[in-house]
C-alpha cells in the first residue's frame, strides 16, 4: 500500500512540475504579447484585444457546454475498465461532440455578429471582425476535445506539449502581425493563436483510438451523460462569474475605480498565482479520481493522499508569500499597492482552506453529480458576494481578505457535508493534522508581519519550508 501511495505522490508532483512550468510559460507569453500590443498599437490595441478575447471566452464557454472537463471523467472510467473498444468509442464520441458544438458556436457567432458589434462597439463597424472570430470559436472547440482525450487517457506530457508549443508558436506568429498590421492585427493574431493550439493538438493527438466508428444516435446516447454534467459545470462557473461581476460593479459605484483596481490586484495574487499549483495538480488528480469513483476505499485513499501532497506544496508557498508580501507587490505592481498587503495575507490563509475544499470537491465531479456541483457552486458564489459587500463596509480592503478566508471556510464546510455525509467518505487523520499545522504556521507568520516581528516571521517560515521539503521527500520515497 505504501508503494502505491508513493507512486501516487510522485505522479501528482510530476504533474504539478510539468503543468506548473507550462502555465508559467503561458503567463510570460501573455505578458510579452500585451507589452508588444501596448508598444506598437497602444491603448486601442489593448482594448480591442480584451474585447474580442472576452467575446471569444463568453461564446466558447456557453457553447462548449463544459465537455472539456466533464468528458475527462467518462474517458477515464472507460480506460479503467480496460475495454479498448469502449475507450475508442468514447474518444470518437468526444471528438464528434466537440465538432458539433464547435460548429454550433461558430454558426451562433456568425448569426450574432451584427448584434455583437452593436453591443460591444455601439455600431456595425466590427461585424466582419466577429465573423472572423467564429473561426477561433470552432478551432477552440476542436482543441478542447483533444485536450479532454489526452487528459482522460493519461497522456499528460503530450497535453503539456500542445499547450507549450501552441502558446509559443502563437506568440511567434503574432509578433510580426502586430508590427506590420498594427490595429488590424488583433483579429488575425487571435485566430493565429487558436490555429497554433489546434495544429499542435492534432500533431500530439492520441492516435491509439483513432479508428472507432460511431453512428450519430450512438454518439448522442454515449455523450449525453458528460454533456449533462458539462451543462451543470457551465452554470456553476457562470454563477461565480456573475457574482464577481456584481461585486466589481458594486465596488466601483460605492468606492471608486481605484478600489476596484486594488481589489483586482490583490485577488489576482491570492487566486490566480497560487491557483497555478492547484490547476497543475488537477490535471492528473481528476482523471485518476474519476477512474475509481465507485470505490469508497480507493476514493478515500486518493483524496487523503492528494490533501497531503497539495498541503505539503502549498504550506511553504503561503508562508513565503506572507513573509515576502511587500517584495512581491513591489515586483508586480508599485509601492502604491502596499495598501493590499494585509488583504493579501488574510487571503493567503484562506488559500489553505481552498486547497482542502478543492481536494474534496473533485469527488463531486468524479461521481458525475452535476446537481450537487451546481448548488455547491451557487451557494459559494452567493456567500462570497454577500461577505465581500458586508466585510468591505466594515473593514475596507482588509475586510475583503477576511471575506475570502471566511467564504472558503463556509465553502469547505458545505463540501465536507457532501463528502462525509452524502457520499459517506472519510480522510486520514494525517491529512487533517497537516492542514491544522499549515493554518497555524500561516496565521503566526501573518501575526508577526502585522506586528513588525520580521525576524520571528522569517525563522518560522524557514522552519516551515524545511519541514515541508522533508514531507515532500518522504511522500516521494514512501
Amino acid at each position: 500500500m505504501s508503494s502505491k501511495q508513493g507512486n501516487i505522490s510522485r505522479m501528482a508532483m510530476k504533474a504539478m512540475g510539468l503543468f506548473g512550468g507550462v502555465q508559467v510559460m503561458g503567463i510570460l507569453c501573455s505578458i510579452i504579447r500585451t507589452k508588444l500590443v501596448a508598444l506598437w498599437i497602444g491603448p486601442v490595441g489593448i482594448g480591442l484585444f480584451g474585447l474580442f478575447n472576452n467575446a471569444l471566452e463568453m461564446i466558447s464557454t456557453g457553447t462548449n457546454l463544459g465537455i472539456r472537463s466533464s468528458s475527462v471523467r467518462d474517458i477515464s472510467q472507460a480506460l479503467e475498465g480496460r475495454d479498448e473498444g469502449l475507450v475508442a468509442k468514447m474518444v470518437a464520441v468526444v471528438r464528434k461532440w466537440s465538432l458539433w458544438l464547435g460548429l454550433a458556436g461558430a454558426l451562433l457567432t456568425l448569426s450574432l455578429a451584427p448584434l455583437l458589434s452593436e453591443v460591444t462597439f455601439g455600431d456595425s463597424s466590427h461585424i466582419w471582425g466577429f465573423v472572423a472570430l467564429s473561426i477561433a470559436v470552432l478551432l477552440q472547440a476542436l482543441t478542447n476535445g483533444e485536450y479532454a482525450v489526452l487528459q482522460g487517457t493519461a497522456h499528460l506530457k503530450r497535453l503539456a506539449s500542445v499547450t507549450l508549443w501552441g502558446t509559443i508558436v502563437g506568440l511567434a506568429v503574432s509578433v510580426p502581425l502586430f508590427y506590420l498590421l498594427r490595429e488590424r492585427s488583433i483579429l488575425p493574431s487571435i485566430i493565429a493563436y487558436a490555429l497554433a493550439l489546434a495544429a499542435f493538438a492534432w500533431v500530439f493527438r492520441n492516435r491509439d483510438y483513432a479508428n472507432a466508428s460511431v453512428g450519430g444516435k450512438e454518439t448522442f446516447d454515449m455523450g449525453k451523460g458528460f454533456v449533462r454534467l458539462g451543462i451543470f459545470m457551465t452554470l456553476g462557473n457562470f454563477a461565480s462569474i456573475l457574482a464577481s461581476y456584481a461585486f466589481n460593479a458594486w465596488l466601483n459605484v460605492h468606492a471608486g475605480t481605484d478600489q476596484v483596481g486594488f481589489y483586482q490586484a490583490g485577488y489576482t495574487l491570492i487566486n490566480k498565482y497560487t491557483g497555478l499549483i492547484l490547476t497543475a495538480l488537477g490535471m492528473e488528480y481528476y482523471p485518476r479520481l474519476s477512474r475509481v469513483a465507485e470505490s469508497r476505499l480507493r476514493l478515500r485513499a486518493f483524496v487523503s493522499q492528494e490533501i497531503n501532497v497539495a498541503i505539503a506544496v502549498m504550506a511553504p508557498v503561503v508562508a513565503l508569500f506572507i513573509l515576502l508580501r511587500e517584495l512581491v507587490v513591489w515586483l508586480l505592481y508599485t509601492p502604491e499597492f502596499n495598501v493590499i498587503l494585509t488583504f493579501v495575507s488574510w487571503g493567503m490563509i484562506g488559500t489553505i482552506l481552498r486547497t482542502l475544499s478543492w481536494c474534496l470537491a473533485f469527488t463531486i465531479l468524479a461521481k458525475g453529480d452535476g446537481k450537487t456541483y451546481l448548488w455547491t457552486e451557487v451557494a459559494s458564489a452567493v456567500i462570497n458576494l454577500v461577505l465581500n459587500i458586508v466585510f468591505y463596509q466594515w473593514w475596507g480592503l482588509n475586510g475583503l481578505g477576511v471575506a475570502f478566508l471566511v467564504s472558503y471556510l463556509l465553502y469547505t464546510l458545505i463540501v465536507a457535508v457532501v463528502y462525509f455525509k452524502l457520499y459517506r467518505l472519510s480522510v486520514s487523520r494525517a491529512s487533517l493534522y497537516n492542514l491544522l499545522w499549515t493554518l497555524a504556521v500561516a496565521s503566526v507568520v501573518m501575526a508577526c508581519m502585522e506586528t513588525g516581528q520580521l525576524l520571528i516571521a522569517a525563522i518560522i517560515t524557514t522552519v516551515s519550508v524545511l519541514i515541508a521539503a522533508r514531507q515532500i521527500i518522504t511522500l516521494w520515497r514512501h
